[in-house]
């Protein structure tokens, strides 16, 4: 392993929804980095398999099964944290539900499911590191998984969008609150990515996947490890001037968004 790999050595950072996806994706770069990786979520085989990735890596990791909507068994996870691995350095909110569904149809539990999950959920686990860093009297880095339509919305998931634009509204709000502790707060946007959850979720027929593609500038999607890569660097010191922000990493996806006619190049 190189120098250059080793950005977070001794660190140690709790992955929410790290069983899989985008979150297993951080897991792995951040144990790559050096990094000390809890992984957090509802499905323990997921989180078992992680912690084998980072094992079989070299990297140093932990599987807490945690329901991120109970505070108390967030807090019992920031605790398990710091008992096992000394400290606590960051965290990454990706724990998420979504589903695709009129609004007009939505049930109030449906509702109830995902704002639980995505906006208290990250409120919750933002709350316990914040208050774990504070105790410890060291900076750190919050990180939370968003997406653009938080801001432009899209039909069939007001739940998310409406969850997710709260936790954008939840960053700004406590980057400011909680600069003087040296603790940053951002959010990633990503894209499209290829993942087993949002496949199945987003766009489960080839016929769905090529509706999504036709929007995407870029003529792909996004690979986990693509995403992992933007997530490394804001909670890494080259970001170290960067908090409130939400950075996205969509190929282009809501910019080109088609209004009146053609939006690509000729013969392109």
């Amino acid at each position: 392993m190189t120098p250059a790999t080793q950005e977070f050595p001794g660190r140690t950072y709790v992955v929410t929804g790290g069983g899989s996806g985008i979150g297993r994706a951080i897991a792995l770069a951040l144990g790559a980095a050096g990094a000390r990786v809890v992984v957090a979520g509802r499905t323990p085989g997921k989180l078992a398999e992680t912690v084998r990735l980072l094992h079989e890596a070299g990297a140093q990791g932990l599987a807490v099964p945690t329901d991120v909507r109970d505070p108390e068994a967030v807090d019992a996870l920031v605790a398990r944290a710091v008992d096992h691995f000394g400290a606590l350095d960051g965290l990454v909110n990706n724990a998420a539900g979504n589903f695709v569904t009129p609004g007009i149809d939505l049930s109030p539990n449906g509702w109830r499911a995902v704002v639980d999950i995505v906006l208290n959920g990250s409120f919750f686990c933002t709350r316990a590191a914040a208050r774990q860093l504070r105790e410890q009297g060291t900076p750190g880095a919050i990180l939370s998984v968003i997406a653009t339509y938080a801001w432009h919305g899209h039909p069939g998931t007001v739940h998310s969008a409406a969850a997710k634009a709260g936790v954008l509204a939840m960053t700004r709000t406590l980057a400011v609150e909680l600069a003087p502790l040296g603790i940053r707060l951002n959010c990633i946007a990503p894209g499209p990515t290829e993942t087993e959850g949002a496949g199945a979720a987003l766009w489960a027929t080839q016929e769905a996947r090529a509706a999504v593609l036709s929007g995407v500038p870029a003529g792909r999607f996004a690979t986990p490890r693509e995403i992992a890569d933007t997530a490394l660097f804001l909670l890494g010191d080259r970001a170290a001037y960067v908090t409130g922000e939400c950075l996205t990493v969509d190929g282009g996806q809501w910019l080109g968004k088609q209004v009146y006619g053609r939006t690509t190049v000729p013969g392109v």
